[in-house]
C-alpha cells in the first residue's frame, strides 16, 4: 500500500493492474580454479509486462583456508528500468489510470557488497556435534533511490 501525491496535491492509494507477468531467466556456473578457490558466477535477466527490465549480476569468491574453515567475499549488481506507472512524490497526473510512488517500482541500480565466514569442523561447533556448520556474513547493501542497508546474517546447521 503506497499513498500517491497527485501534480494538483490530492492524494489517492496506489493503483496497479490486476495482473502481472514475470519472466526471470537466469544461468549459475561455478568454477574451481583448485583446491582453495571457487569463483561463484550469476546473471539474471528480468521482464515484466508493467515495463520493468532487469539486470543482475553476482560474484562470490570463497576461499578455503583449511579444511573446516573458509572465507567468501561477494559482490552483485543490479540495474532496472523503472514501470511506466511510477512518477515521484507529487508528480501523477490525476488522469493517469495506473500510478505508483513505490521505488522499488522505479529506475534504480544497487550494489551488495560483503563476505562470510564458514566453519565447519569435524567434531562439531564448539564441540557440539549437533552443529556443525556457523555461517556468519555481513553485507552492505546501497541504492541510487538513496536505501542505504547494512545486513548481518547468520546460518546454523544441525545434523
Amino acid at each position: 500500500y503506497q499513498r500517491n501525491y497527485f501534480v494538483d496535491g490530492s492524494l489517492r492509494s496506489e493503483t496497479l493492474p490486476d495482473k502481472r507477468y514475470k519472466l526471470p531467466i537466469g544461468v549459475r556456473m561455478n568454477y574451481f580454479l583448485d583446491d582453495r578457490f571457487v569463483l561463484r558466477a550469476f546473471y539474471r535477466y528480468y521482464m515484466d509486462n508493467w515495463g520493468i527490465r532487469a539486470h543482475t549480476a553476482e560474484l562470490e569468491v570463497p576461499v578455503k583456508i583449511n579444511s573446516f574453515f573458509s572465507i567468501s567475499p561477494f559482490y552483485r549488481y543490479n540495474t532496472q528500468t523503472g514501470t511506466r506507472y511510477f512518477a515521484p512524490y507529487g508528480q501523477h497526473q490525476v488522469s493517469d489510470q495506473y500510478f505508483t510512488s513505490d521505488y522499488d517500482l522505479s529506475t534504480l541500480s544497487s550494489d551488495f557488497y560483503g563476505a562470510g565466514i564458514r566453519f565447519a569442523p569435524p567434531k562439531g561447533v564448539f564441540g557440539w556435534q549437533r552443529l556443525n556448520v556457523l555461517e556468519l556474513r555481513y553485507g552492505h547493501y546501497s541504492r541510487s533511490t538513496n536505501l542505504v542497508s547494512n545486513i548481518i546474517s547468520l546460518n546454523l546447521k544441525f545434523k
